[in-house]
C-alpha cells in the first residue's frame, strides 16, 4: 500500500464525521463546511504522516478539483484547485532551496562553519557562538532549515565533539556533544524567524496575513528581515549562555578546536572557483532581496524577490556551479512547491468561503467573554497558538490550520495589525524548539544521541520562554521605533 493504514482511517474518518455528523453552523455555507472537513483531514494525514505531504498535497488537489467547493463549473474547479502553483511565494521558497544546494555541493557552507571555529573555537562557548554565527549567515539563502542545521551545521557539530571524545555510545556526551548539538539546534528557529527566506513556511505566513488584512499588509524581504534582526541578535547571543548555564559542558576550554578547524580548513585547500561564484550569488541575492540597487538607483531597479532568486539559480546555471541535474534532484524544492500550492489553495478559499471569519469570531466571543483588554488578550491567543505545537509533527500543518483564525481573532480584540503580525510570524518559527519532532532538524539533532528527551524538552521550553519574552518585549520596542505600529 502507498500509505499507512490507521492515520489514513483516521483522517477519513474526521473528515466524514465533520461532514456527515456535525450540522453546518448558522453562517457557514454547505460548501465551506466540507472544505473545512476535508481541510481538517489532510492535515491530520500530515500531523500522523499517512503518506508524504507532497502525495497528501496530490490527493487534496484532487479532492477540491472533484467536489467542486470552490465552483460549480469543471473547468473553474480545476483551475482552483491548481491557483496555488500560481503564487510567486511557492517558486521564492522552491528556487531558494535549489540555491542551497551549491552551499553543499561547493563546501562554502561548512568552510564558512569552519572559518568561525577556527577564529572563536578556543572556548567551548566561542564555538557555541561559531555556530550560531554560521547558522545566521546561512539563513538567507537557505530556506530549508533542516537542510541548514541538520545538513550543514550538525555534521560540523558531530565532528568536533568525536574529536574531543564526546561519544554517546561511549557515555561521554555530556562532555561537550550536549551543549553543542542543543547550541545546533536551538540556533534554528532563531534564524527562521529573521528571514522569510530561511524556512519554508515563512512565505506561507506572509501570504496568511496579507489575506486576513485584504493586502493592506504584505511583508517585504527587507521589512521582515529588518523588524526581526535586533530581537533575533539578542536572542541568538543570549542563547548559547542560557544553555551553557542549562546543561553546562564538562569541557570548558577547547584550544585543540581551533587546530582541529584549521586543519579540516587545510584539508579542504583553498577557495575554489565555485565557492567565490556562490559568495558573489550569495552577496547578490542579499543586496537584491534587501532592495539595495533599488534605493541608490531608483525604482527600475526594483525587483520581485521570487524575480531575484530565478536570477540566482540562473547564475549558478550558467557558471556551472549547479547542473540541470542538480535541480532535477532537489526532491525536497519539489516537493516543497506541491505541499505548498495545495494548502495555500485550501486556506485561500476557506477565506473566500467565509470559514476563517466565522471561526476567528467565535474565538473573538470566547476571549471577550474573559473581559480581557487586548494586551492579555493577545498574548493568550499568541501562547495557545504556539504551545499548541507540542501536538504538531509540522509547522507548515500548524501554520495552515492555525495562523489566520488566531491573528483575526487578535485584531478583532484591538491588537494594532502590524505587531500582531510580527509577534504571531516570530512565534511561528520560534515554536520550533519545543519538542524533538517539531520540524525536520529536530529529529536529525536529537537522533545523534547526545540528549535525552527530558533533557530535549526542557531545553526547548526554557528556550520558548526566553525567545518568545525578547521578541515580544525587545521586539515590540523596535517596531514602535521603526514606526510599524
Amino acid at each position: 500500500m502507498g500509505f499507512k493504514l490507521i492515520p489514513t482511517l483516521v483522517s477519513l474518518s474526521l473528515a466524514l464525521f465533520i461532514w456527515f455528523f456535525i450540522p453546518v453552523p448558522e453562517g457557514v455555507s454547505p460548501n465551506a463546511w466540507l472544505l473545512f472537513a476535508m481541510f481538517l483531514g489532510v492535515i491530520s494525514a500530515i500531523i500522523g504522516k499517512a503518506m508524504p505531504i507532497g502525495a497528501i498535497s496530490i490527493i487534496a488537489i484532487s479532492l477540491v478539483a472533484i467536489t467542486r467547493v470552490t465552483a460549480d463549473n469543471p473547468s473553474d474547479a480545476i483551475k482552483d484547485a491548481l491557483s496555488g502553483f500560481a503564487n510567486p511565494l511557492i517558486w521564492l521558497i522552491g528556487i531558494s532551496i535549489m540555491i542551497s544546494k551549491g552551499l553543499q555541493k561547493t563546501g562554502l557552507g561548512s568552510r564558512l562553519g569552519y572559518y568561525f571555529i577556527a577564529v572563536w573555537g578556543k572556548r567551548t562557548i566561542g564555538i557555541g557562538y561559531s555556530l550560531a554565527l554560521s547558522e545566521l549567515i546561512l539563513a538567507p539563502v537557505t530556506p530549508s532549515n533542516t537542510a541548514r542545521g541538520g545538513g550543514i551545521i550538525h555534521p560540523i557539530v558531530r565532528s568536533i565533539a568525536t574529536s574531543f571524545d564526546s561519544d554517546p555510545e561511549k557515555g561521554t556526551e555530556g562532555k561537550i556533544g550536549k551543549y553543542l548539538s542543543l547550541v545546533n539546534y536551538h540556533s534554528n528557529p532563531i534564524s527562521s524567524a529573521m528571514f522569510i527566506t530561511a524556512t519554508a513556511p515563512n512565505p506561507l505566513v506572509v501570504d496568511l496575513i496579507a489575506k486576513a488584512t485584504d493586502s493592506q499588509i504584505h511583508l517585504s524581504w527587507t521589512t521582515w528581515a529588518l523588524a526581526m534582526f535586533l530581537p533575533g541578535v539578542v536572542a541568538l547571543a543570549l542563547m548559547p549562555v542560557i544553555l551553557y548555564l542549562l546543561y553546562p559542558p564538562e569541557i570548558k576550554k577547547t584550544p585543540n578546536a581551533a587546530a582541529f578547524a584549521q586543519e579540516r580548513l587545510k584539508e579542504m585547500g583553498p577557495i575554489s572557483l565555485h565557492e567565490m561564484i556562490m559568495l558573489v550569488v550569495f552577496g547578490l541575492l542579499l543586496l537584491l532581496w534587501a532592495g539595495i540597487p533599488a534605493m541608490l538607483l531608483g525604482d527600475l531597479w526594483t525587483l520581485d524577490p521570487t524575480t531575484t532568486a530565478f536570477i540566482g539559480l540562473s547564475l549558478l546555471l550558467l557558471t556551472g556551479v549547479l547542473t540541470w541535474e542538480d535541480v532535477l534532484t532537489q526532491k525536497s524544492a519539489w516537493d516543497t512547491v506541491t505541499w505548498f500550492a495545495a494548502l495555500v489553495m485550501m486556506a485561500t478559499f476557506l477565506n473566500k468561503l467565509g470559514l476563517i471569519t466565522w471561526f476567528s469570531g467565535l474565538l473573538q466571543t470566547g476571549i471577550g467573554q474573559l473581559g480581557l483588554s487586548w494586551i492579555p488578550a493577545c498574548l493568550l491567543l499568541l501562547m495557545a497558538y504556539m504551545y499548541a505545537h507540542y501536538i504538531f509533527a509540522s509547522t507548515t500543518a500548524h501554520i495552515t490550520a492555525m495562523f489566520s483564525a488566531f491573528y483575526i481573532a487578535g485584531i478583532a480584540v484591538g491588537a494594532p495589525p502590524m505587531l500582531f503580525a510580527l509577534m504571531m510570524a516570530a512565534a511561528s518559527s520560534i515554536m520550533m524548539t519545543l519538542t524533538h519532532y517539531a520540524t525536520g532538524t529536530s529529529p536529525i539533532i536529537f537522533g545523534s544521541g547526545y540528549t535525552t528527551l527530558a533533557e530535549w524538552w526542557k531545553a526547548g521550553f526554557v528556550m520558548s520562554v526566553a525567545n518568545m519574552t525578547i521578541f515580544i518585549v525587545l521586539g515590540g520596542v523596535w517596531w514602535k521605533f521603526l514606526g510599524y505600529w
